[in-house]
């Protein structure tokens, strides 16, 4: 268990997914979730915050502390997408953004897309330093990929659970996916609707997905690429017929794959023909032996050294 756990992985994976996550967290606050900053402006005996809010405990939202947290929290995640201080700049990064969700999700709605992406904060700083393009692999980095897939796939798993404890066969059999066409359908969705019993077996199919997600650590490589795959297909349809996105949940859903494989900055190089630097992991060739071939005749023999002879002298000592 303890080396399916820690199953190494290239520094370049961790330090791709580590830019991913963080320049995701940035995009949030702006695209996302800016409706956060409307929150100042609730009276306060509206807040009623999560258990993890009573716990610690934190004060109620002021316009002055949530757009504190706003930009210092922007600044911190563009600076750690660079992968500079990974373990200050990425535990700061986890405080900040988890005080913004406790923040948004304390007045009556929780959204249980941002639980893998809570993970991968929580453990992204423990991954160490990596460099974008590194073959060598590291344990530590296997460790936080691991621990985000597996927050990945309870996402589904427990959603699932949820679905079937607070719904029972009813959300099976009823008008779930019916009520969220009249909410925020489209016009795909409207035409799949008129389809007769074709929503009601699509809601047997979420909640089978759902519960055999966890099958994806016992395939193959392949196997599980394809997989994840339909996982992406299966919000790329959802997107397009009831507009709900999960994009937190798809941002940490990358740390299954091969992020490595991804070099934006190299293919840009590439592109207008300058050279790549730093580590990458195409395999350096040798210089070229010299020949041992014998001087055709008529030709004078290359100079010692390689070097040019002086003018007015021969060649040779």
């Amino acid at each position: 268990m303890s080396r399916w756990l820690t199953e190494a992985v290239p520094r370049g994976r961790i330090a791709a997914f580590r830019t991913l996550i963080y320049l995701f967290v940035a995009a949030d606050l702006v695209v996302f979730t800016p409706w956060v900053r409307t929150r100042a402006s609730v009276p306060g005996e509206l807040y009623q915050p999560l258990l993890v809010g009573r716990l610690l405990p934190l004060p109620t939202p002021t316009p002055a502390l949530v757009a504190v947290i706003f930009w210092v929290l922007l600044l911190l995640a563009l600076l750690a997408a660079t992968g500079r201080a990974p373990r200050l700049l990425g535990w700061s990064v986890c405080a900040l953004y988890l005080l913004w969700m406790i923040i948004a999700m304390s007045y009556g709605k929780v959204d249980h897309d941002r639980f893998g992406l809570l993970v991968a904060l929580a453990v992204l700083p423990t991954a160490g330093r990596a460099r974008h393009g590194d073959t060598t692999r590291t344990e530590a980095g296997g460790w936080a990929l691991r621990v985000t897939q597996i927050a990945v796939i309870c996402t589904y798993f427990l959603a699932a659970w949820a679905k079937l404890r607070f719904g029972g066969p009813d959300w099976l059999t009823g008008s779930v996916l019916a009520r969220a066409i009249i909410r925020r359908g489209t016009d795909l969705a409207d035409l799949i609707a008129q389809v007769p019993y074709l929503l009601i077996v699509a809601q047997f199919g979420i909640v089978a997905f759902e519960l055999f997600s966890p099958v994806v650590f016992l395939l193959p490589a392949r196997w599980r690429s394809a997989m994840v795959g339909f996982f992406y297909s299966f919000h790329v349809v959802t997107f397009a017929t009831i507009t709900i996105s999960f994009a937190p949940h798809l941002a940490a859903m990358t740390s299954f794959l091969p992020l490595e494989r991804v070099r934006p900055l190299v293919w840009a190089r590439r592109l207008v023909g300058r050279p790549t630097a730093g580590p990458t992991s195409d395999a350096v060739q040798d210089p070229p032996e010299p020949s041992a071939a014998p001087a055709l005749e008529g030709t004078e023999p290359a100079p010692l050294g390689g070097q040019p002879p002086v003018v007015g002298r021969p060649v040779g000592p």
